[in-house]
């Protein structure tokens, strides 16, 4: 075999890659630049519309000074000297809606513009700023610059070495009989404009990545405190459900004894019930242990506020004065009111009631600095009205380092009895929580319910 044939083959699979490399080229720059896509400018955020009526300012500046240079300077007849201006200030202010489209039209205008002026140059004759004048190399830079704020970086650069070629092709090859150059200077202007473009438009789209994950870390951060505050509504209200279960169980234990020779099928249902009680109150406990702590093997923290340990009973009505009396000694003048007649309550409602009187004082304390708190506790024949009110703060808060989302705990609460509850501002500067939970059930609510436009969640 011939030394030349794997050298052929060679040169051959070569010159496939190297075709294949610039259609690939090829095919990227007419995906990027041979599109009519609107990529609208929006209204600045200070500013509001003056970046756009900037340019089209500029823009007729350009039309008559571009006219007036191809005209009067450059010797082309004056129609269509106007032409190729309006051509060039258009494309400023297509820039503001369709900046890729906008750039091809500048290049255009700059590319007959030059011809024309190209034909009437004579040796010895008048010297004209070419192939950009200096009108149009002002409405390219807009251009340019309109251009990099808006589209990829990628594009622009793609834009720009496109351009800087095309002064290059009809400056430096075609050339002309008598003129003052403007390629180098507009090719270097047109990579700082690029370059700043490029900057701004990072800068924008890392402000806005910045504000974007602001968001969702707020929302995440509210969707965690929720779901904990559920965790501990459910952890509690499971326990008051654990502590009748017991009795269920120790009650279906000693009912035989209680009765004189039971019959063996009293003997074996109260057996069932007692059973059933016991696996039912096993399985809560499970239950239990999986929502006290992600890490069951780890010590329990106790509720926040209140003090407990994780398997202490939950807590009352009858234990709110020395919840009032622990945040008295925090520094807060806090002062009771009941009203009505006070009649036994289902636990889950005492604990609920509870639970809110606790997290509105903790609010006060943390949101309202030196103002006084009133709680007031109103038994109705259809359930309890808890309201908790403080009067404008003395002093302005400290920052808080707590979520922000105490609202939502007392609303889960209320929701899951089908109580109503307000959260608002007072007209003298304080502030109000009030809830109404009802004792019987659903539909026995007379508590009016809650305008969402007057709830306050900074709470």
């Amino acid at each position: 075999m011939s030394r030349v044939e794997p050298v052929t083959r060679w040169g051959k699979r070569q010159w496939a890659r190297s075709r294949t490399r610039a259609e690939r080229m090829l095919r990227v720059l007419h995906d990027d630049l041979w599109t009519w896509r609107a990529d609208p400018l929006p209204p600045s955020v200070w500013l509001r519309w003056v970046p756009h009526g900037v340019v089209l300012l500029a823009a007729f500046g350009v039309l008559l000074g571009d006219a007036a240079q191809l005209g009067d300077n450059g010797g082309i007849e004056p129609g269509f000297a106007f032409l190729i201006a309006i051509v060039q200030a258009g494309a400023m202010a297509l820039a503001l809606w369709r900046p890729v489209a906008a750039w091809w039209l500048s290049m255009a205008g700059m590319l007959v513009g030059a011809f024309a002026v190209r034909a009437e140059m004579v040796p010895g004759g008048y010297e004209f700023t070419w192939p950009w004048t200096a009108a149009g190399l002002i409405g390219h830079l807009f251009v340019m610059l309109l251009l990099a704020l808006r589209v990829r970086t990628r594009v622009s650069l793609e834009a720009l070495a496109l351009t800087a070629l095309t002064t290059y092709l009809v400056q430096g090859v075609m050339g002309a009989s008598n003129y003052l150059p403007t390629g180098q200077l507009a090719a270097i202007l047109f990579t700082v404009v690029v370059v700043l473009g490029i900057a701004l438009r990072g800068r924008r789209e890392a402000r806005n990545q910045l504000a974007e994950q602001t968001t969702l870390t707020a929302e995440e951060r509210a969707r965690r405190t929720l779901l904990e505050e559920r965790g501990r509504i459910a952890r509690e209200l499971h326990d008051v459900v654990a502590h009748h279960m017991s009795v269920i169980s120790i009650q279906a234990q000693v009912a035989p004894l209680l009765v004189e020779n039971p019959s063996d099928e009293l003997k074996e249902n109260l057996a069932g019930i007692r059973q059933n009680a016991l696996e039912a109150l096993t399985e809560l406990r499970r239950v239990l242990g999986v929502l006290r702590s992600e890490h069951p093997d780890l010590p329990v923290a106790p509720a926040a506020g209140d003090g407990a340990t994780p398997h202490a009973p939950q807590p009352t009505l009858d234990r709110l004065d020395a919840l009032v009396e622990n945040t008295r000694a925090a520094g807060l003048s806090v002062t009771t009111d009941t009203g009505g007649t006070r009649r036994p309550l289902p636990p889950g409602v005492e604990l609920s009631a509870y639970r809110i009187v606790q997290e509105a004082l903790s609010n006060v304390l943390r949101h309202a600095p030196g103002a006084s708190a009133r709680v007031r506790l109103v038994h109705l024949p259809t359930g309890l009205r808890v309201e908790v009110t403080n009067t404008r703060p003395q002093r302005a808060p400290a920052p808080s380092q707590g979520a922000g989302h105490g609202l939502l705990g007392m609303r889960e609460r209320v929701a899951m009895l089908d109580g109503t509850l307000t959260a608002h501002p007072m007209p003298d500067g304080g502030y109000q929580v009030a809830a109404f939970l009802p004792a019987d059930g659903p539909g026995l609510s007379t508590a009016p319910s809650p305008d969402p436009s007057t709830e306050d969640d900074t709470r």
